[in-house]
């Protein structure tokens, strides 16, 4: 591929727009032209039957169509779907209002199921044959469309429901290349959409793997060793039952006053739920102290293990990096000398659903420090611990490594979306 960075005026007179990265067979061609949707596309209007359950279908801005039974556990009753909309595959379907699975202005392509109906909450459209449906999925997923939508919302937004119809949403203008070009976009985004779904099997396939061995190499619960032991371990005994606060010192943080602005942004990692992701160490956080606000905190070492104990994430659990203070609803495990900072991290990590189910049912979940610290856990010799920990490290390692090879190829992918569909801020008048 080339790169060119201006847009171009196309023959005849009308606007165009040049791609800042466009295939050698391309290149040289007049630009993408500006069309009216409603001559590329046209509604989709025809009615569900009563009775037609089997295939209702939800909008997921992260999943795109999906089965409304399997992905949000609602099943529709036969006489409530005779106003749905029956859609096939390569039909396209928009949100004109924000609901709690998308936002205002996602569009997906029906592309997991041959058909099925949604809710006239939708408004659908399907493209002429002439037209690459792969293509202008991806063309709407660029944000080459954003622009257009902007104009109907200030047209008509209300209380977040803006009440677009699929014909005035047709009314919009998009930029068109012709259909070779089209086909040559959707081939290479649908390659890199294949090789980064094989990097996310991968990912999950090293996730499960540490999953079961962290079952094998923890005793399972009424017994006291571990199915799998390292060899220099075999024979050594049972594990020794104990608490939580045996394994050193347990933090609840705090939070200096918020009133106090000295206290606040000088580098010094303050950690909250927020911070704590599926990744093992807390690199960075969000708000962060000065001396003085420090000060005013719990202060936690590095290689501390720190365990949600309050609110909807109870059981996240993570490591610090560098010395770090906490807000109340974390409880940080300072390992001392008898124990392994990484294996206290994996043990707690290996019981933090059993902890978790402590808190039992209220509007705030909540495991205080004494109930936390009185949880009991088996626990071998400190040099059977660093062992453990050592191996689970090592497959950690190798998961981040892949979970960053995932991530570069996102980035690619978001980069590269935005030189192949081009921009319509670079029109020449």
């Amino acid at each position: 591929m080339s790169s060119k960075g201006k847009s171009s005026a196309a023959t005849g007179g009308g606007a165009a727009l040049v791609p800042k990265l466009r295939f050698p067979e391309f290149q040289g061609l007049e630009g993408w032209k500006e069309v009216s949707l409603q001559k590329l596309a046209g509604p989709v209007a025809d009615r569900s039957a009563t009775g037609d359950v089997d295939n209702v279908l939800s909008l997921s801005g992260e999943h795109g169509l999906v089965l409304q039974s399997d992905y949000f556990g609602k099943k529709i009753a036969g006489e409530g779907t005779d106003r749905y909309l029956k859609i096939r595959r390569d039909d396209f379907v928009y949100n004109d209002r924000t609901t709690k699975a998308s936002s205002f202005g996602t569009i997906k392509r029906l592309s997991n199921y041959s058909d099925g109906i949604v809710s006239p909450i939708y408004k659908c459209f399907r493209f002429h044959p002439s037209e690459n449906p792969v293509f202008w999925e991806w063309y709407f997923e660029s944000g080459t469309h954003d622009p257009a939508l902007g104009g109907l919302v200030n047209e008509g937004a209300r209380a977040g429901r803006f009440n677009i119809s699929v014909t005035k949403f047709l009314s919009t203008n998009v930029w068109r290349p012709d259909e070779a070009e089209q086909q040559k976009i959707a081939d290479c985004l649908d390659s890199l959409d294949a090789l980064i779904a094989a990097q996310e099997r991968k990912v999950e396939v090293l996730r499960a793997h540490k999953k079961g061995l962290m079952q094998q190499l923890f005793p399972q619960e009424g017994e006291t060793q571990p199915r799998l032991r390292f060899p220099e371990f075999e024979g050594a005994g049972d594990w020794e039952d104990r608490a939580i606060g045996d394994f050193g010192q347990v933090v609840t943080g705090s939070t200096p006053s918020t009133a106090e602005p000295t206290f606040y942004g000088d580098g010094i990692p303050f950690v909250s739920p927020a911070d704590i992701s599926d990744l093992r160490y807390v690199e960075e956080t969000k708000t962060t102290l000065t001396e003085a606000g420090f000060k005013k905190t719990r202060p936690i070492r590095a290689g501390s293990v720190l365990f949600v104990c309050i609110g909807s994430t109870i059981g996240k659990i993570a490591q610090n990096i560098r010395d770090c203070a906490t807000n109340q609803q974390i409880n940080a495990v300072i390992p001392n000398a008898k124990h392994s900072d990484g294996f206290v991290y994996f043990a707690l990590s290996n019981a933090s659903d059993r902890i978790a189910l402590l808190a039992g049912r209220q509007a705030v979940p909540i495991i205080n420090k004494s109930l936390f610290s009185s949880v009991r856990l088996l626990v071998p010799s400190l040099l059977e611990q660093q062992r453990i920990a050592d191996c689970l490290t090592s497959l950690d390692d190798l998961i981040a490594a892949e979970i960053g090879k995932l991530d570069t190829l996102k980035t690619h992918k978001r980069g590269l979306m935005q030189q192949l569909f081009p921009r319509v801020g670079e029109v020449d008048a």
